[in-house]
Formats: structure tokens, C-alpha cells, sequence
């Protein structure tokens, strides 16, 4: 059950909460619980215990954390529905759709844009492919250092796609998508680089293996392929994340 849980994100959150309330509802009636926010308190920890229990990231833990007590603050707002829609179609423009990907939007450092430039050879042509670019700080960054390099960059999201779009207007060598970066082909990239989550890096390896071309370098920022021995990481000074190397053979 926690495999095909761990495979559906929404329904795996679903049932954390419901498990959580029923919790919840079970130690009122008891009465070893009183009070609104104690029993919220209460159903909160349920539900992000039975969310870690089911393996699920990190960001539907702290979901399952936050929602119910943060549904009895909005509601005691008395907001209009108008500015609840609002918010979701701002969060679907920046996130696109993480329950389907699993992978929420992360930040590139600065730092780490300069090790992937130490990486990457300046005196012959290459192809980079930045998987879940974002709002373009790696592909851009990179684009202008390297000339002779052709960059390409996916994301989903539509806000950080514009974004991305709009920060390299102008650089020929520069092509950003906007899609799913695993339904669309690999072929050809010399270099790949992703700042994903822990959840499809063992797709993003079968991938990598199946499409890219031998001796290619698969570079992940802070998560490792589990399995997989890197052929080497680096920390980039300025910041706690690892960069993970990979070569496919």
C-alpha cells in the first residue's frame, strides 16, 4: 500500500487527513482532547505522522501540518471566494502541478551556477539541458558565459517560464520549453542538470541512461540517485547544497 500511496500524492494526502480527523474525533469523544485549536493541534501531528509514515516528501508533511488550522484562520477571516480563487491560480502559475510532478519550484544558488561553470568546457560546443529550469538563473547565467554552448531549459510552470523568457531575450544560444521535461526527449545533451526532489530521481536516471548519449554528465543539485555511486560531488562555497555528478556509461 505505502508504493501505490507514495504514487499518488493526492490520495495519500487525503487519506492523512481523514485518519487524522478520525484521530481527532476519537480522543474528543474520549474527551482526552478539548478545545478547538488542541484538537486542530492534535489532528495536525496525526495527519503529518500518518504523511511521513506513507514516505511522502517533505512539503506534504509540512501540508499535512498546516492545513486544517490554517483553514479555521481563513475562515474566520471572511474572505470572499473571489480572493480564494485568486490564490489558486497563483499558485498553479508558479508551481504548476507539484501533486503530479512531485517536484516543488527550487532556486538554483548563485554558487552553484559557478560550479557547473567549472564544469563545462569553454574552447568546443555542447548542449546543456536544465530539467525544471524555473525562472532561468542556471540556463540564462550560463547561456551568456558560454557562447559556444547551446542551452536548453523545461519547466511546467507557466509564471517561471515567462520569467525565464523574459530574463534571456536575446541570447541565440538560449531555448526554453515549456512542458514536461520526462515526456520529452533527451537525445543529444552533452550535460544535465536538475534541482528536482527525491521522488523521480530513479526516473530521471532510467531516463538519463536510456537517452542521453555515453560519457554524457548528470549533474543534481542536493538530491543523489539512490543506488547510484556519483562519480564525484562538490559543494559550492556559499551554500550547504551538494552537487551530485554522474556519468552515463
Amino acid at each position: 500500500m505505502t508504493f501505490r500511496l507514495s504514487r499518488s500524492p493526492l490520495l495519500a494526502a487525503a487519506l492523512a487527513q481523514l485518519l487524522g480527523w478520525l484521530l481527532a474525533f476519537v480522543a474528543a469523544h474520549l474527551g482526552l482532547v478539548a478545545g478547538l485549536w488542541p484538537l486542530l493541534a492534535l489532528q495536525a501531528l496525526a495527519a503529518a505522522g500518518m504523511a511521513a509514515s506513507l514516505r511522502s516528501p517533505w512539503w506534504w508533511i509540512l501540508f499535512q501540518l498546516i492545513f486544517s488550522p490554517a483553514l479555521v484562520l481563513l475562515h474566520g477571516l471572511g474572505l470572499a471566494p473571489g480572493w480564494y480563487l485568486a490564490a489558486f491560480v497563483l499558485l498553479a502559475l508558479v508551481f504548476g502541478n507539484p501533486t503530479r510532478t512531485r517536484v516543488p519550484l527550487f532556486l538554483s544558488h548563485r554558487a552553484t551556477v559557478d560550479a557547473l561553470a567549472a564544469l563545462l568546457p569553454a574552447d568546443r560546443p555542447f548542449h546543456f539541458l536544465d530539467v525544471g529550469s524555473g525562472t532561468g538563473r542556471v540556463v540564462v547565467a550560463l547561456a551568456r558565459a558560454f557562447p559556444r554552448g547551446e542551452f536548453t531549459g523545461i519547466e511546467q510552470a507557466v509564471l517561471p517560464h515567462l520569467i525565464a523568457r523574459w530574463r534571456g531575450r536575446g541570447l541565440p544560444n538560449l531555448h526554453l520549453r515549456r512542458g514536461d521535461a520526462f515526456a520529452l526527449p533527451w537525445a543529444g545533451y552533452d550535460v544535465l542538470y536538475a534541482f528536482l526532489s527525491p521522488v523521480p530521481m530513479p526516473d530521471l536516471w532510467r531516463k538519463a541512461r536510456a537517452e542521453l548519449p555515453p560519457g554524457s554528465l548528470v549533474c543534481s543539485n542536493e538530491f543523489p540517485i539512490p543506488g547510484i555511486v556519483p562519480e564525484a560531488h562538490i559543494v559550492p562555497q556559499g551554500t550547504h547544497r551538494p552537487l551530485w555528478l554522474y556519468r552515463v556509461g
